[in-house]
């Protein structure tokens, strides 16, 4: 009984981080703007991926950081890359080519995180604003803190997940084994 208390306990403030976290933009002035990969169909981001990246170059348009840094690799048969088509899409809106860097090899959080932080300390930036989902923010920064990246958050309200309760709530669920996944193993999805 003990064991259910405290398992319930833990689950409850977990749950209670990950919405806290979700509610705060920490927009400031950094090094980069980092958005996270998500899906993409032929060179088209999803509508999930499209609004983060819709937030990202906001942020850049504000003058939150000089540089945006995409990630995401492929899956098995796509034709290209997350961050390929994260790259094309700013560029169409107007973006320079050169303020953006790309990490195109990673298929899980926990992979763009180490491989966002490697291709930070290659171009000397020290700080970052990292772009996804709400629900997504608390284990990415969390992430992003244990690799050494000076790291904020500004969630993408637009989300199509935002709009969906069932979703939020699958959204939740996920993120609380996939913390306790990377608490117990150093890995996650």
């Amino acid at each position: 009984m003990i064991g259910v208390v405290a398992s319930t306990g833990v689950a409850g403030y977990a749950a209670y981080r990950i919405w806290d976290q979700a509610a705060r933009d920490e927009r400031r002035p950094a090094d980069a703007i980092v958005v996270m990969g998500a899906a993409q169909y032929d060179g088209r981001p999803s509508p999930l991926f499209a609004a983060r990246l819709d937030h990202a170059i906001a942020l850049y348009d504000e003058g939150v950081a000089p540089r945006i840094i995409v990630t995401g690799g492929k899956q098995e048969g796509d034709r290209t890359t997350e961050a390929a088509t994260a790259r094309e899409y700013a560029i169409h809106h107007d973006v320079p080519e050169d303020a953006i860097l790309a990490e195109d090899t990673s298929r899980t959080t926990i992979q763009s995180i180490r491989g966002v932080a490697a291709l930070m300390d290659e171009e000397g930036l020290l700080s970052a604003v990292f772009v996804s989902d709400p629900t997504h923010m608390l284990r990415v920064l969390r992430m992003a803190a244990d690799v050494g990246i000076d790291a904020y958050g500004s969630p993408t309200r637009t989300s199509p997940l935002e709009g969906d309760a069932a979703a939020r709530v699958n959204a939740t669920v996920h993120e609380l084994g996939a913390l306790a996944l990377y608490f117990v193993t150093g890995d996650s999805p």
